[in-house]
């Protein structure tokens, strides 16, 4: 620590720190425009100059580090005059469009200028125009004009997205962003640029003027899609949700969330919402109301059990629900008798439960990692928050070595890449154990043929000291996942590794957390599927595209199919469709990949005849005459779960969560490749939003699944 002089006040800044970290240490604001606390250092805005004793001339707090003794001023005459001379630089080309600006009211340059800014302009010339630019469905680049080149996007780009896919070309006044030859910006982080634009330069393509932000209401939620659990902030108006943003969170999402995360809100006030029951008949849907649907459900559930048995009723239940909308559906079940509930739609194994999966470390340490090895995972498009913090680590000098079945562009530095097809990643994993023992002189878990690149990675995990085996999607859906997590575990035993799974969806480690999984004899989701039912309840579910199965042609064979969704889904299978609450209209918990339990409210008030899934099927489980229902609301259902932490830290305990397996290692190929979803179709909301179904992501997705089929 050292001592300087901030304002006539002496502090004690860590050494090294830049002015601008001093000031904020000391709650001493200091303006800036081109600065971020998560960027590199550019200096290119100049607005955060002061005055620095014996310095000649005004120095920028963002690029002047402190050294002991010195004396600081960021309010004196020379600072406040240089500042303002800045800003008077600033605003010579910036158009006077303020109140048509869809930036207006939450616009730094705006909120800056009014304290730096001249009453006048000397400048009298024509302003420059910059031309429109068109560069995808997500970023609207339409006023660039207002653009003030701090260059945040382009370091974005380049630092956390991993992509520069904006740069500044020309010199002088001629300089401006724009993407290479007209390309279009197809990150999947790209939406965040939106937000640190400190100008109306860049501003959201789906959100632009719909509302002004002023009229906003801001609540706080949690993304329902992948495993991050990103934190977020609803934005909302007139009981309709218009925006979502980031909430921050160091220990989860930092400042940022995923384009998914940030734009599937449209598919909230879509054509294709179910906003009343309906029922089947004579091949026509009718809308009817609650009480007609509840009791037709119940009294169909009550005759099937009664020809056929509990057994003859299942629920495929989505790990995109709440942990209570989860723990109901497994309880009506277990009430019915029958133990057939599985969230686990698109596995193709499915072993005995032998502890909760989860990642095995905390999120945040992700960024800190010196040698990683992934295993069957798209990491960009499954987590795209996980693999920008691997990315913060590789930055930082960590090794990342991959095991996959085709070459893909990772967006950051990757060491050592085994390619192996991925009915043979059991082999492959057995190659880098054979070749960890090899340097251990450990006898292996598995026959294994060491090849250089195999050899590397072992050499790689042995080195370094944080250390981590994540094993993907395509790895956790995989035939045989039992034997890549025994490999997966030796290995990291004997490198010091932990060994965890990414986790596919919001609440898969909460849906095991709830038993959203087969009883003793029960039907696994791939036998449901297969038509081993009469009764089946899809909780916001939909098996043609969330299962591993190529159709759902195994559930015509049910005499009743029941789909709670906000959607108007499965239509072709369903005889009933209950409309629940998505999680903008519910209260409810997700717990993320490291078991991080975070519960929230619902921001807007259910459209139509919507009601919240806890409450439906807490109401179908009293028509069902199935006792210990009787929750008054989601807090209740929540209190009810066990497992859960008491000591107010919201994290699930390492007695709870468990990556241990006892199933032997088989090496012999799968039968058959992993099915692992788009990273714009993994659920019902990413698949209707309009505007995430136009990027060129979504196209190629869609086109690879139209030349499988």
């Amino acid at each position: 620590m050292i001592e300087i002089e901030l304002d006539g006040k002496k502090i004690d800044v860590v050494e090294g720190s830049t002015i601008i970290h001093a000031a904020d240490k000391a709650g001493t604001y200091i303006p800036h425009f081109c600065y971020h606390k998560k960027l590199s250092i550019a200096a290119s805005c100049r607005m955060c100059l002061v005055d620095v004793e014996k310095m000649p001339k005004p120095m920028p707090a963002c690029a002047t580090t402190v050294a002991p003794g010195m004396v600081i001023r960021t309010r004196s005459d020379k600072a406040v005059n240089a500042q303002k001379s800045v800003m008077e630089f600033l605003l010579i080309n910036h158009p006077l469009d303020c109140p048509i600006c869809d930036q207006g009211g939450e616009c730094q340059l705006q909120d800056l200028a009014v304290g730096y800014g001249g009453s006048a302009s000397r400048y009298q010339e024509e302003k420059r125009v910059v031309a429109v630019k068109d560069v995808g469905p997500l970023i609207s680049m339409q006023e660039m004009s207002r653009c003030i080149q701090c260059t945040r996007c382009v370091r974005f780009g380049q630092e956390i997205a991993g992509v520069m896919e904006l740069g500044m070309t020309h010199r002088g006044e001629h300089a401006e962003i724009e993407t290479f030859v007209g390309q279009s910006v197809d990150s999947e982080l790209s939406g965040n640029m939106i937000d640190i634009c400190p100008v109306g330069a860049l501003t959201s393509k789906p959100f632009r003027y719909s509302a002004r932000t002023w009229e906003l209401a801001r609540r706080k939620s949690v993304s329902p899609h992948d495993s991050t659990g990103a934190n977020l902030i609803v934005q909302v108006k007139n009981n309709k949700v218009m925006r979502v943003v980031p909430l921050e969170n160091e220990a989860v999402n930092e400042c940022w969330i995923a384009d998914r995360d940030r734009f599937s809100y449209e598919a909230l006030n879509g054509d294709e919402r179910l906003t009343s029951p309906m029922l089947k008949q004579g091949g026509k849907w009718i809308a009817v109301d609650w009480q007609t649907a509840l009791a037709y459900v119940a009294k169909g559930l009550k005759q099937i059990s009664k020809d056929h048995g509990a057994a003859s009723i299942g629920a495929l239940v989505s790990p995109h629900s709440t942990l209570e909308e989860l723990f109901l559906a497994s309880s009506l079940m277990s009430g019915l008798g029958s133990p057939n509930v599985d969230y686990r739609l698109r596995n193709a194994e499915f072993p005995g439960v032998e502890g909760i999966r989860h990642l095995g470390r905390s999120v945040a340490s992700l960024s800190e990692l010196q040698r990683v090895l992934v295993v069957g995972s798209n990491l960009r498009k499954d987590h795209p928050l996980f693999a920008q913090r691997i990315r913060q680590a590789t930055r930082a000098g960590c090794a990342l070595n991959v095991i996959g079945s085709a070459a893909q562009d990772w967006a950051m530095p990757v060491a050592h890449t085994l390619l192996a097809a991925d009915t043979n990643w059991g082999q492959a994993l057995a190659d880098v154990a054979a070749a960890v023992a090899a340097e251990k002189g450990v006898a292996a878990p598995a026959a294994g043929v060491a090849s250089e690149t195999v050899k590397a990675i072992a050499r790689s995990l042995l080195g370094g000291e944080r250390k981590a085996v994540l094993l993907g999607n395509a790895a956790a859906h995989h035939a045989k996942a039992s034997s890549l997590l025994a490999l997966a575990n030796w290995i990291g035993e004997q490198t010091g590794a932990s060994v965890g799974y990414l986790t596919e969806a919001a609440n898969t480690v909460g849906a095991q957390l709830a038993g959203a999984l087969p009883g003793a004899n029960g039907k696994n989701a791939a036998q449901m599927l297969g038509g081993a039912l009469k009764a089946v309840l899809l909780l916001n579910s939909e098996p043609e595209f969330d299962s591993a199965a190529a159709t759902a042609d195994g559930l015509q064979q049910a005499e009743m199919v029941v789909t709670l969704s906000p959607f108007k889904a499965n239509m072709d299978i369903s005889d009933v469709l209950l409309p629940i609450a998505p999680f903008t209209e519910t209260s409810g918990t997700f717990v993320n990949a490291e078991g991080r339990v975070q519960s929230f409210h619902a921001v807007v008030k259910p459209l139509g005849e919507t009601r919240p899934a806890w409450k439906v099927l807490r109401v179908l489980a009293n028509l069902l005459e199935v006792p210990g229902f009787d929750f008054e609301s989601s807090q209740d259902v929540l209190l009810k779960i066990c497992g859960l932490p008491a000591d107010g830290k919201n994290q699930l305990s390492g007695e709870i969560l468990s990556n241990a397996t006892q199933s032997p290692i088989d090496l012999s190929p799968a039968a058959k490749s992993p099915v692992v979803a788009g990273i714009y179709s993994l659920d019902g909301l990413l698949r209707r939003s309009a505007s995430l179904q136009s990027t060129a992501d979504a196209k190629r997705n869609n086109a690879a699944q139209e030349v499988t089929a």
